[in-house]
């Protein structure tokens, strides 16, 4: 059983817990409540929220429409006033820019071709819009005077400004390649940067704007005589210069010059130099040509527009091209009429200038590409006409010489060269200095049919090139042999007019000698030798003929002194009248003989030293040996009672006299 104490207290304990709870409970009674009337405040303030907000949004978006439509109009009124301040302005176009126009581009450039652009602009517009316009006509009419004052300065500038290049600096130009050592390249500037840059600008803006082409053709004329200009100034600096001694190179490029002089053309027997500058200064005007047009191409593609340039180019080197071509034709034709009054020495002219045509034709054809065919074709048919002519000449020339007529009149007293093998030798001689060239001048006339000239057939499988230069040397060996065999053949004809068969055989000596002695000295014995390999050894063995044809001249005199006609007699014997008068006989047959022949033989001539001191040497040993023999056998031999009348020379006596063989000043 619970004590009494212990349940009262448990009592007490839970009614207050009891107690505790009930307060709670009523505490969140009227929490409870005052949410509920919290909510509904909340939710009366709400609806009374919602009802203004509506009536806001009924009276605020009607103003805002409103207010959107007014900013629209005053946008659309600022974009309509701008549309007439821009269109007005077309209006004030022409008033604004009369001015410019009229006083032109020159020196303020930039801002009359912005002027002309507002022109431009202004023509558009009243185009599409307002074609009926009288301000359209005068846009028009401003626009039109501003190209033709741009056209104008267009011309001024290039006249002003396009010089002839000077002849000095062409030569430094055209010597830079081969003959002069320097680290810079000389250039040209045909016109100053500034001048250019506004050409360039005028040009894009012609094209660009003013579809015009008519300032291509202002161009090319302009470029085209100052090209001609200068070659012509070259021409003439040339001939001035060439036969005196005026620098012909500027100081800077002559201190870099090598030693070794301007190639020169050879010259021509019997002529004065004053062809020979006139084909000196063709050649390089030939290389200036060449540089200048490089050049004018070079400033053309800054200027006009790609697809026009060749076409341009064209007509501007056309003049130039066109006189230096007539320039070469007069030459060949003054060969021709030289040939045809067969002065054939005039075809050397034209070796030199063909040989550099062939040289230059390669930088020709890099300069005249994209150019009509009948430009390109003009070098080509120069070359052709030269190559035509030279080879007729060469051909007549051979003929010549084997023609050459035996007229006494023209024959050497003296029996020394003649002039014929003098000038054959001379003009072969310079051939040999175009030796490629003439090949090739041969060739090119298929004369190898009338050669007729065997080929190695193992050349059949070396290159083209190769074989065609084995073949010009071969047709070129061949041609000069047959000069030559008409020179001998004619020599041979010609020394029949001789009636001593000794000076006949002295001339031929001279000529064969000379013939051989130049052909070694200058080298043509090996070209001759391509064909012809015992050519030496043949004019050694002729001359050695002549040698013996000569000395048989001295054997009418040693035949009176030779030792088998002698009869022998004994010391201090006596001898009858006939013995006497046969030992007469022969020493004057001797003195009249020796006489006779120191006389004539004295005036003739052996121009070769040493062919001249061997045969006196040989000659004088064989009569002075044979004379000695003479005099010792009959010294002691009484045949006369005036021997000094007799024995009129001692041996040393006769060796001088035939000392003073072949010359005429002893």
């Amino acid at each position: 059983m619970i004590p009494t104490d212990d349940a009262s207290t448990r009592k007490r304990e839970i009614e207050d817990k009891l107690r505790q709870e009930q307060e709670t409970l009523n505490f969140i009674k009227e929490s409870l409540e005052k949410s509920d009337q919290l909510t509904k405040n909340m939710v009366s303030i709400l609806s009374s929220f919602e009802s203004r907000l509506m009536q806001l949004e009924n009276s605020i978006i009607p103003v805002h429409k409103q207010t959107e439509n007014l900013q629209r109009l005053q946008d659309n009124v600022e974009k309509t006033l701008s549309c007439l301040d821009h269109v007005i302005s077309y209006y004030h176009v022409a008033k604004d820019s009369e001015r410019i126009i009229k006083e032109g581009p020159t020196g303020r450039l930039v801002e009359y071709l912005e002027c002309m652009g507002k022109i431009q602009k202004a023509v558009e517009y009243f185009q599409d819009n307002n074609p009926d316009s009288p301000e359209l006509n005068r846009v028009k009419s401003l626009f039109e005077k501003g190209k033709e004052s741009l056209e104008t300065e267009f011309r001024n500038l290039l006249t002003r400004h396009s010089k002839p290049v000077p002849p000095i600096l062409i030569l430094d130009l055209i010597s830079t390649e081969d003959e002069v050592e320097t680290q810079e390249e000389v250039t040209l500037e045909h016109l100053p940067e500034n001048v250019l840059a506004d050409i360039i600008c005028i040009s894009g803006w012609l094209v660009d704007y003013g579809r015009n082409q008519d300032f291509m053709n202002v161009y090319y004329q302009i470029r085209s005589s100052q090209l001609d200009r200068s070659l012509r100034g070259l021409k003439e600096h040339l001939r001035k210069n060439s036969s005196s001694s005026g620098v012909l190179y500027s100081p800077a490029v002559q201190n870099k010059r090598k030693d070794t002089p301007t190639k020169k053309p050879v010259k021509r027997p019997g002529k004065d130099d004053v062809l020979d500058i006139e084909i000196d200064a063709y050649i390089h005007c030939i290389s200036a040509f060449v540089k200048l047009a490089q050049s004018e191409y070079q400033l053309l593609t800054e200027i006009i527009p790609e697809h026009h340039q060749k076409k341009t180019f064209d007509s501007l080197i056309l003049e130039a091209l066109d006189n230096l071509i007539q320039e070469g034709e007069s030459i060949v034709s003054a060969a021709r009429r030289a040939i045809l009054r067969h002065d054939y020495s005039a075809v050397l002219t034209i070796f030199p200038i063909l040989r550099h045509l062939k040289i230059t034709k390669p930088d020709f054809d890099q300069v005249l590409q994209g150019t009509a065919a009948s430009t390109k074709n003009k070098l080509p048919q120069l070359i052709t006409s030269m190559e035509t002519t030279g080879a007729k000449a060469l051909e007549e020339f051979a003929d010549s010489i084997k023609n050459d007529p035996d007229k006494e009149y023209n024959m050497p007293k003296d029996g020394t060269v003649h002039e014929l093998t003098s000038n054959a030798i001379l003009f072969l001689q310079q051939l040999l200095d175009f030796k490629e060239t003439a090949g090739a001048m041969l060739t090119s006339q298929v004369l190898g049919d009338t050669y007729n000239i065997p080929l190695d057939p193992r050349e059949s499988s070396s290159s083209a090139s190769s074989y065609s230069n084995e073949f010009s040397k071969r047709l070129l060996s061949t041609y000069i042999c047959k000069v030559l065999g008409n020179l001998q053949l004619n020599l041979l004809s010609k020394s029949k007019v001789y009636e001593d068969p000794a000076l006949s055989a002295i001339f031929l000596l001279n000529n064969y000698n000379y013939i051989l002695k130049s052909l070694e000295k200058c080298g043509l014995i090996k070209l001759v030798a391509v064909t012809q390999k015992t050519a030496e050894k043949s004019y050694q063995e002729h001359i050695q003929q002549q040698i013996q044809t000569y000395q048989r001249s001295w054997s009418k005199v040693i035949d009176y002194i030779n030792e088998k006609s002698l009869p022998a007699f004994q010391p201090g014997a006596k001898l009858k009248d006939k013995e006497r008068q046969m030992i007469k006989d022969k020493f004057k047959g001797f003195n009249d003989g020796l006489e006779e022949l120191c006389k004539i033989q004295k005036a003739w001539a052996i121009p070769d030293k040493e062919q001249r001191d061997n045969i006196r040497q040989v000659q004088k040993q064989i009569v002075t040996e044979a004379y000695n023999t003479f005099l010792q056998r009959y010294a002691t031999v009484s045949f006369t009672k005036n021997p000094e009348k007799y024995i009129k020379y001692r041996p040393e006596h006769v060796a001088e006299m035939i000392d003073k063989l072949f010359d005429t000043s002893a």
